[in-house]
């Protein structure tokens, strides 16, 4: 198995130092803080320790606090309701004796029932559609040092942009992006889910920017995520390609809202996402 994925499905293997009361270690990914699709994966997957026999179908968090990647992070769960169909958890990441992250989850047993779906968005395929990490790093040597050192650092998973996005140019709030893990990892929903939930949380904010011509690369916006809520439809593999469509609807009082639609190769629509961020300008 790839090096890098090796050690991020490590990252999702939580410590139990109690029932309900669980421990993650922290990753430096290049950014200033933890990324917040660590915790989000991480607190996903406490939850999904305490429960038996159904799958999360959403969650909705808040950050409230920046991560420290040095140190590890304690999930605290609270074991709210289990019924006979649903069960919900509420989950709180403790970092120095703080709070810095709730989730809610909701699990459901398998159900059949009526389904239907939207279209995926007619797009080229993901093997015609550039690497996105190689594009960006053609412009490392314009960039501030730490999104530099951001964008310089192994992952392992790959994104594919199907549209050209260049800074400076305001442009709709509209984007689709193939992304998948370079390896073929373990075939168990709830790890697909929290590389997911981990996977979901990257680019999904910066479509907010996009109207107005920013680049969060090259430092002229801040971004900080406040809210993430998700909405697992179908069953997914993340080490197979998968379209994020997103449309960013509104910005206001320095906050960017943007929302996700997460296709596999074949069409199926296999999650939603939303997150509304911290956006402002610097100066």
């Amino acid at each position: 198995m790839n090096k890098q994925l090796a050690d991020l499905l490590r990252l999702l293997e939580l410590e139990r130092l109690e029932i309900n009361l669980f421990r993650g270690e922290s990753r430096d990914i290049g950014s200033p803080q933890v990324f917040g699709g660590q915790v989000l994966g991480q607190a996903l997957r406490a939850a999904c320790e305490t429960v038996e026999d159904r799958e999360v179908h959403s969650l909705h968090a808040y950050f409230l606090r920046r991560g420290d990647f040095t140190a590890p992070i304690v999930y605290e769960v609270d074991r709210s309701r289990d019924g006979k169909s649903f069960t919900s958890r509420r989950v709180v990441a403790i970092q120095h004796g703080e709070q810095i992250f709730h989730l809610a989850a909701s699990f459901q047993i398998a159900e059949e029932g009526p389904d239907h779906q939207i279209p995926m968005p007619d797009v080229a395929p993901p093997e015609e559609s550039p690497d996105l990490t190689a594009e960006v790093r053609k412009h490392l040597s314009r960039m501030p040092a730490e999104r530099r050192r951001f964008w310089s650092l192994e992952r392992p998973f790959e994104f594919r942009s199907v549209e050209a996005v260049e800074a400076g140019e305001p442009r709709p709030g509209v984007r689709n992006l193939w992304f998948r893990l370079i390896d073929r990892c373990p075939d168990d929903q709830v790890v697909h889910r929290c590389l997911l939930a981990y996977m979901s949380d990257y680019h999904l904010l910066e479509t907010a920017t996009l109207p107005h011509g920013l680049s969060y690369r090259s430092g002229e916006v801040t971004l900080a995520s406040i809210d993430h809520a998700m909405w697992f439809h179908r069953p997914v593999r993340v080490d197979d390609w998968l379209l994020y469509a997103l449309i960013s609807p509104s910005s206001s009082g320095s906050r960017g809202l943007a929302f996700g639609r997460i296709f596999d190769r074949s069409g199926r629509l296999v999650a939603s996402t939303a997150q509304e961020g911290l956006m402002r300008t610097r100066n």
